[in-house]
């Protein structure tokens, strides 16, 4: 099968290679022309054969919105797009309906495997129609893991579904990883424990908190024991905040996907002003001790 596949990035990149490591021919383009196979986006669906899958794997937003408005343009009748980035659910239909008018169909793809997709395989969710999901499908296990096909990959629905579900397994995912780094702290504070990378590596097997997150946390630490180089600022992708903002349109009670988020927030403030408040509060009603900020030398 031929693809075209537009953004050539960390994931992009490897999803390239695994998908013609499955024996299908993939032409990609990027604007970093080192790695691109094609010198622009016109030249990228020239060398496609109709009726064309082109996959677009770019940064959610603007640039998104960019690329789609380009194929529009440049697609024809009976071609098909697949929406691969981390784009807003609300955002898949507006895409749809700008292609659906030139008669291009569209699919949105959240897409799991971070760099370790290319070896591992990829999570794939996909939202849209059936016949367009079907006409996709070697792509699609060629990207997943082997396997069963349904523990890694689900058609989740109508068009927006996709990147729905993947929004929500980037909440869950939040969640997770807080839980795991809140434990490894308070393991490393205790003098009682020796070694708390060592503990952490010893809940890989057996253990009812084994994943691949942990497995992660456990080859993070061998690399950096303490993670001494590491700052604790954290950025969030966007997706942890529609997760919480869904919850509460919804009234779905979600405190552990936001107390991780707003532990993200937390972690760029070198200097919390709500903490201030807090300590002055301390203070003024019970005259505990406060710690002084120590003058800045001019």
């Amino acid at each position: 099968m031929q693809m075209g596949l537009i953004g050539l990035g960390r994931m992009g990149g490897n999803m390239r290679e695994r998908v013609r490591a499955a024996g299908h021919n993939v032409l990609g383009f990027d604007s970093d022309s080192s790695v691109s196979d094609v010198e622009s986006l016109t030249e990228l669906v020239t060398h496609l054969s109709a009726p064309r899958l082109v996959w677009v794997m770019v940064p959610a937003g603007e640039q998104t919105r960019t690329v789609i408005n380009e194929l529009r343009q440049l697609l024809t009748p009976g071609d098909l797009v697949i929406e691969g980035g981390n784009s807003r659910f609300s955002e898949d239909e507006t895409h749809a309906g700008v292609l659906r008018e030139r008669g291009i169909g569209y699919l949105d793809c959240g897409v799991s495997g971070g760099v370790w997709g290319l070896t591992e395989g990829y999570g794939l969710m996909v939202g849209g129609d059936e016949s367009d999901v079907a006409r996709a499908m070697p792509i699609f296990d060629a990207l997943r893991p082997s396997g069963a096909r349904d523990e890694s990959f689900v058609h989740a629905g109508p068009i927006g579904a996709g990147h729905y579900a993947k929004m929500v397994h980037n909440g869950i995912e939040y969640g997770l990883m807080q839980a795991y780094a809140e434990g490894y702290e308070l393991l490393a504070t205790e003098p009682r424990i020796t070694a708390a990378e060592s503990v952490i590596g010893a809940w890989q097997k057996g253990t009812v908190v084994r994943s691949w997150l942990l497995e992660l946390l456990v080859a993070a630490l061998r690399q950096d024991p303490g993670l001494s180089s590491l700052s604790g600022y954290t950025e969030d992708s966007g997706e942890g905040r529609w997760t919480v903002e869904e919850a509460i349109s919804r009234a779905v009670p979600v405190p552990v996907i936001s107390a991780a988020l707003f532990a993200r927030f937390a972690s760029r403030q070198s200097d919390s002003p709500t903490m201030k408040a807090v300590s002055a509060l301390r203070k003024q009603f019970g005259g505990h001790e406060v710690r002084i900020k120590e003058a800045v030398q001019a």
